[in-house]
């Protein structure tokens, strides 16, 4: 099976979903084959199926008037936020014709981070309470998915160099008293996402071919 690696740049997450969409269809219906989405959003809240604007802290109006988009989201989880210095990851992957349970491709998703983590000296851990990969008390990065028909899509989102400050707009992942933190941070230097990109895609190809 083929899979295709593609890179959106820093793209808008509404056209990103739509890219994500077409994919999804295509792999299902035969007409397409798997495919990889690597991307940096735009700021913007994105609101998964287990919650909503209730772990908003701000009023929508004054978000979107900051400048940051809310998108409601069919992923699993709560809220979380995308924008520049994070590198987010959309496989699109059959994973029945890959033998791999729904449990075991999010572990594989945590492991990628943490393996593209201690490739530059940062080490992360998982958290079976929590999804998602961490430093100490602080998130490092986060997993949303959904599957359709065996096919997974969303994914996940690994803090490069992102301020932290729009999270305290939120409950990150619905989540009370969550520290946020990012590889630059935990090296304390400077870190951009071109440096960590070619690591995670290789950690990528690594797992899913």
């Amino acid at each position: 099976m083929n899979t295709e690696l593609i890179d959106l740049g820093i793209s808008d997450y509404v056209e990103a979903h739509a890219v994500q969409l077409q994919y999804v269809e295509n792999l299902i219906d035969g007409s397409g084959e798997e495919a990889i989405i690597v991307t940096e959003h735009r700021p913007v809240f994105t609101l998964g199926k287990n919650g909503g604007e209730r772990s908003l802290l701000m009023s929508r109006p004054e978000i979107e008037e900051a400048g940051v988009a809310i998108v409601d989201t069919e992923r699993g989880g709560d809220v979380t936020y995308h924008g520049p210095g994070q590198i987010v990851v959309y496989p699109i992957l059959h994973l029945r014709r890959r033998g791999m349970s729904v449990a075991e491709y999010i572990d594989i998703l945590e492991q990628i981070m943490i393996d593209t983590a201690a490739t530059i000296g940062v080490c992360a851990w998982r958290d079976p309470r929590n999804r998602g990969v961490w430093v100490g008390d602080s998130k490092l990065g986060s997993i949303g998915i959904r599957v359709r028909r065996s096919v997974s899509f969303h994914g996940l989102a690994l803090n490069v160099n992102m301020a932290s400050e729009h999270f305290s707009w939120i409950q990150p992942c619905g989540l009370s008293g969550v520290g946020i933190t990012s590889l630059a941070r935990e090296l304390d230097r400077q870190l951009a996402t071109t440096d960590v990109k070619p690591l995670l895609c290789d950690t990528l190809i690594q797992y899913f071919g």
